[in-house]
């Protein structure tokens, strides 16, 4: 039997599409017959949701998944200060790395997944010392997206430092998924000496399972859920509804948590949107499904940036799945995905051709169905979890796994570790 380590920041009861995601990946790995042990820190995402735990470790199983959460620095507050945030993403990795010294003959892959970049700190030695075949899962890259939205300056210190562990990294690693086959493109062209056939792409997919069209009637509504941060054009979609409620009377629901929600919320009150947008915050995930086969579309906005080219957000695949269209923004992964599925239409970034785009899809009823249909069928059949699943679990089986010496002491008595 295959045995599988993953490293992830973020894991349930935490919502957010990371957690979701590795949640998902881990029991269906398990599913498929892999012994799945998750590495996460204790609960605390949206800062300031959870009490803070000083066990060194805790182990449970969840959905047939040994789940061991870490200690590591815990924000409290909703919004954490630099320090608390660089403390919470480095001392998990570090700590993952404490638990490998003691734990790694009982696993033969290694899967970090990231952003964050610092949870490759476990994969290094597991691969090096311990001649573990070492998977990155790569959904993101940080550093270009912090230097596109202007948080980090091209050519610093860090940008630099970064850019040489990630080398590392990527050159290390047997195996690369990434999310889309741009993502992989830039990593080949940003890194040196990356073999192509390294690189996999595993979607972020969508559970079609837990994720399906909920027969209930439709509310005039539009509806965004997910992370309410930098990359997302939310702002111009805020904007345009003052457009498109001159012709139709529906709301704008931005549901989830993110850094620049309390900017959003001003600029719908500044703007006298308050009738026509709400912000109902962080919703268990079990509620999602529902509340989006009762939408009358999604929103996807990203963006128009070179860097994010390569993202599609989950959000554009659950909306397919509940049977919804969607309107997105951006260019490159996120149009391909639109044209490709029937699903979805892409508008410029600007409230006007927003607002077109929205009304464009209100004011036909049969094409607005048909998108919905098209949708679900597309992810049915491309973008399931279920089929990604497999499909990693081959791309697993495809790097030879070496026999391992068993090791007869742990030296701490992490839980789960028995």
């Amino acid at each position: 039997m295959m045995r599988v380590l993953i490293i992830s920041q973020h894991f349930p009861p935490e919502k957010s599409g990371n957690a979701s995601r590795i949640f998902d990946m881990s029991s269906h790995l398990h599913k498929l017959g892999a012994n799945v042990t998750v590495l996460a820190p204790h609960p605390c995402f949206p800062s300031g949701s959870f009490k803070r735990k000083w066990s060194i470790s805790e182990s449970r199983t969840v959905d047939g998944v040994n789940l061991i959460n870490l200690l590591s620095w815990q924000p409290n507050c909703e919004n954490p200060s630099f320090v608390g945030r660089i403390a919470y993403y480095l001392t998990f990795p570090l700590h993952t790395i404490l638990w490998i010294l003691f734990n790694f003959h009982k696993f033969d892959v290694i899967i970090t997944s990231a952003p964050p970049i610092f949870s490759g700190f476990g994969g290094i030695p597991a691969k090096l010392l311990f001649k573990k075949k070492w998977v990155m899962d790569v959904r993101d890259l940080w550093i270009n997206a912090a230097i596109s939205l202007g948080f980090l300056k091209k050519g610093s210190l860090f940008e630099k430092m970064s850019r040489a562990y990630e080398q590392i990294c990527y050159s290390n690693a047997d195996l690369i998924c990434v999310t889309t086959e741009e993502l992989g493109q830039d990593i080949m062209r940003t890194y040196k000496n990356i073999d192509e056939r390294k690189i996999k792409v595993t979607p972020n997919g969508v559970d079609t399972g837990y994720f399906y069209p909920v027969d209930v009637p439709k509310k005039n509504q539009i509806i965004y859920a997910g992370n309410i941060g930098h990359a997302q054009d939310l702002e111009d979609v805020i904007l345009a509804m003052k457009k498109v409620n001159e012709q139709f009377d529906l709301k704008l629901l931005i549901v989830g948590n993110g850094d620049i929600k309390g900017h959003l919320e001003k600029v719908t009150v500044e703007n006298g949107l308050t009738d026509y947008v709400e912000f109902p915050g962080l919703l268990p995930r079990e509620e999602i499904p529902k509340m989006l086969s009762e939408s009358l579309m999604g929103v996807a906005p990203l963006k128009k940036l070179k860097t994010l080219e390569y993202a599609v957000p989950t959000k554009a695949y659950e909306y397919m799945a509940c049977g919804i269209p969607f309107v997105g923004c951006g260019e490159g992964e996120i149009r391909k995905l639109a044209e490709r599925s029937g699903g979805g239409i892409i508008a410029e970034n600007d409230p006007g051709a927003i607002a077109d785009t929205i009304l464009h899809i209100l004011k036909n009823p049969a094409k607005q169905a048909e998108m919905g249909k098209k949708g679900r069928a597309f992810v049915d059949k491309y973008y399931s979890r279920q089929q990604i699943a497999a499909n990693l679990k081959l791309g697993l089986e495809s790097i030879e796994v070496e026999k391992q010496i068993p090791i007869v002491s742990d030296g701490i008595n992490y839980a789960g570790s028995q």
